[in-house]
């Protein structure tokens, strides 16, 4: 379970490991915030509560990060925008990465690794 009193990234990869995706909401002014902070970006309030995302979002930007084949070839890097409005990045897996295409719908999963939990998304 997520560590409640750890900092707010902590909080956010703990979720994570959980698998639940969750973001900040402000309590004052409404408005989602991600990456996790301990003060709303919009209007500066502490009254940030967990909520699960709803997962759905939209390819904002992309690009191809070049590798030799026998490295793991080519893969994607995306920015992300959120149902929410927040924007983030990640990757989208199971596309090849020519085709990961701005406007795309996408969803969130959470990959569990040897490493940690990933947020990656997948072609809705």
């Amino acid at each position: 379970m997520a560590n409640e009193g750890a900092g707010p990234d902590a909080v956010f990869r703990g979720h994570l490991k959980d698998g639940r995706f969750m973001i900040q909401k402000c309590g004052k002014c409404g408005e989602f915030v991600f990456y996790p902070r301990l003060l709303c970006t919009g209007c500066g309030a502490s009254a940030l509560e967990w909520q699960a995302a709803d997962g759905g979002g939209t390819v904002y930007s992309t690009t191809i990060v070049r590798r030799k084949p026998d490295a793991g070839g080519d893969y994607n890097v995306a920015i992300v925008e959120l149902k929410e409005g927040p924007r983030l990045m990640s990757r989208v897996v199971d596309v090849p990465p020519a085709e990961v295409a701005i406007g795309m719908p996408v969803r969130a999963d959470i990959e569990q690794t040897a490493n940690g939990p990933l947020l990656i998304f997948r072609k809705a």
